[in-house]
């Protein structure tokens, strides 16, 4: 014999709900958005809220979790490029449209999210802090692998390169955001390149 469902199965769709409020959080940064503007978005009771996703936190990093999974999982696939600078082409170049994707905020849920936070916005700093560092380290692991099969120079510093490719990608986030076209952050991509170390 079946158990009998025990409580009111979920009216709302969870994943919708929570692409809802990936985009909350990636307008108005973790602080910013106030439970209020999260569940009206999302269109569910703080109550429905809570048994869902648990606590604010939880939610910023469920959403985070997807933002790196769809917004911008062009950086594991940049990954897979035959060399080195590829690597770097396609990582600006998700970049520069993740950036400026229609229909989506400007710049970078993982740049904005933490930007001038106070107290409150601690934890999402933190949490954000931690997944930058994350990306740059899967792209210095990358460079690491370049300079052992001779794709870069023998003296070139994966930990710098991988550094310049993320500050590059996190700028032009912070310049989408103030309103620059996706082709002048094109412009900004390949001007880039221009410096990049010959084989």
């Amino acid at each position: 014999m079946e158990k009998a469902q025990i409580g009111r199965p979920r009216e709302f769709d969870a994943e919708e709900a929570l692409q809802k409020a990936m985009v909350v959080f990636w307008e108005q940064g973790y602080e910013g958005a106030s439970l209020t503007d999260l569940t009206e978005r999302m269109g569910i009771s703080r109550k429905s809220m809570y048994a869902a996703f648990g606590n604010k936190e939880e939610l910023f990093r469920k959403a985070l979790q997807r933002y790196s999974e769809g917004t911008v999982s062009y950086a594991v696939e940049a990954l897979q490029a035959a060399t080195a600078r590829e690597v770097a082409e396609t990582f600006l170049a998700g970049s520069v449209r993740a950036n400026t994707r229609p229909g989506c905020p400007a710049g970078c849920l993982g740049v904005q999210g933490a930007l001038a936070v106070g107290e409150t916005g601690r934890v999402a700093r933190d949490i954000l802090t931690e997944w930058r560092n994350g990306g740059q380290g899967l792209l210095r692991d990358r460079f690491e692998r370049a300079v052992e099969e001779g794709d870069l120079p023998g003296d070139a510093d994966p930990d710098l390169i991988a550094r310049y490719v993320m500050t590059i990608g996190n700028g032009m986030a912070v310049q989408a955001a103030g309103g620059a076209a996706r082709e002048d952050l094109q412009r900004v991509a390949d001007a880039a390149l221009r410096n990049w170390p010959p084989a």
